[in-house]
């Protein structure tokens, strides 16, 4: 004979006082509450983001060090980064810029 679902185990444990309050406070906690579960997931995500951004800034500060430690003591390297950057020229020099146009 079939069971009425009133006459189940898993109807005796739902309407037990203490599984109801346990549950509804695990759905509070998770999610209504101000930090519930989609509140930690973006947090997480914006903590991975946010290291990968200072690993890059590392990367660059690292190969900054490394310009200004070849600036500092090669004047063939200051006279280079000067022609190229603030397209500095000699004398009796033309300079030409080429820039390439994006088609956007």
């Amino acid at each position: 004979m079939k069971k009425k679902f009133k006459e189940t185990i898993l109807w005796k444990v739902i309407k037990n006082k203490y599984f109801i309050v346990c549950f509804s406070f695990l759905l509070i906690i998770l999610f209504f509450d101000e930090n519930n579960l989609l509140v930690i997931r973006s947090l997480k995500h914006d903590v991975a983001e946010l290291n990968n951004t200072i690993d890059t800034m590392r990367q660059g500060i690292y190969q900054d060090s490394l310009q200004a430690e070849r600036l500092k003591y090669n004047l063939d390297s200051i006279e280079r980064y000067g022609r190229e950057n603030y397209y500095m020229k000699r004398e009796n020099e033309d300079v030409f810029v080429v820039s390439r146009k994006s088609n956007k």
